[in-house]
């Protein structure tokens, strides 16, 4: 979805919009099985490009930033778990599947992926959605674009001003378990103008297991167990939608505690947070926003 105060042509920018979500699936997406992440995880070839390239770089920052909390080698746990494709796995080894997933399970070496085991796979869904946001971005800002906001799937970035002259105003959903109804229940408004904002939670994606445990689509690396803390939903404002869409995801990771020190010593960064926390039936808020 892109709003745009522009002399360009709704045709033009959706011309536009449509040619970078292609190269982002073919690219990048783990559901897209003729993508060529699908075949750098099926070990089919070893030659990363550009896009793979500059968001490994970016998940390798965050990854040492938040002390090994945020990783995208999970993906054979959120298989597992049935987060990243159609059913899950009844039962699984927890310790088996720990064997294929952490940084230090392989390296880049120019262009080409090298890992320690052909099993260990890359899950880039928690920065692919914010990067394709800034592709798009780029692009109009290249067409001569300034005044715009773009958003794919909840990830965002806006420049200028809307078509009131004001800065952009985003909504952040209430965490209310299983709200799957997106601006139905906002729990406040953020106002931003070139920022990108993205938000992670674990109250849409999630189920029951046999045992009444919640298991989350946020998993541990460390682990191998699905993440379940106070923090319910973690909102980022940062320079670039890949760097908050990381980051949301990041603190949701690291839990509330370490997510809330975290994200006082970001302050000084250009990182901005609203964070929604369970506070027994209420809610409590931590923020380092300015511009509410």
């Amino acid at each position: 979805r892109v709003v745009a105060n522009t002399t360009l042509t709704q045709s033009e920018i959706y011309s536009e919009a449509i040619a970078i979500d292609s190269v982002a699936k073919s690219s990048m997406s783990i559901f897209n099985p003729n993508s060529l992440i699908s075949a750098v995880n099926a070990g089919e070839v070893d030659t990363l490009d550009i896009h793979l390239l500059r968001n490994i770089a970016v998940a390798a920052r965050i990854h040492a930033l938040s002390g090994g909390a945020y990783d995208i080698t999970v993906k054979p746990l959120t298989d597992a778990y049935g987060f990243a494709r159609v059913s899950k796995t009844e039962h699984f080894d927890i310790d088996s599947l720990l064997q294929f997933v952490g940084f230090d399970k392989f390296r880049v070496v120019g262009n080409q992926i090298v890992k320690a085991d052909s099993r260990v796979q890359l899950d880039l869904n928690s920065l692919a959605k914010g990067y394709t946001v800034d592709l798009l971005a780029d692009r109009l800002e290249q067409m001569g674009c300034w005044d715009y906001i773009v958003e794919i799937g909840g990830e965002i970035r806006a420049s200028g001003v809307n078509a009131k002259g004001s800065q952009w105003r985003i909504g952040v959903d209430s965490p209310i378990e299983g709200n799957q109804s997106p601006g139905t229940y906002q729990q406040t408004v953020i106002k931003i103008s070139d920022k990108a904002l993205a938000t992670s939670g674990n109250y849409r994606r999630y189920y029951t297991d046999s045992e009444g445990n919640k298991v989350t689509h946020t998993i541990d690396p460390k682990s191998g167990r699905s993440v379940v803390s106070r923090l319910l939903s973690a909102t980022v404002v940062a320079p670039r939608c890949v760097e908050a869409d990381a980051m949301a995801t990041m603190f949701m990771a690291m839990g509330d505690k370490a997510a809330v020190t975290l994200a006082e010593e970001l302050k000084s960064e250009g990182i901005e947070v609203y964070f929604i926390l369970a506070n027994g039936e209420e809610y409590e808020i931590f923020s380092t926003l300015e511009n509410m």
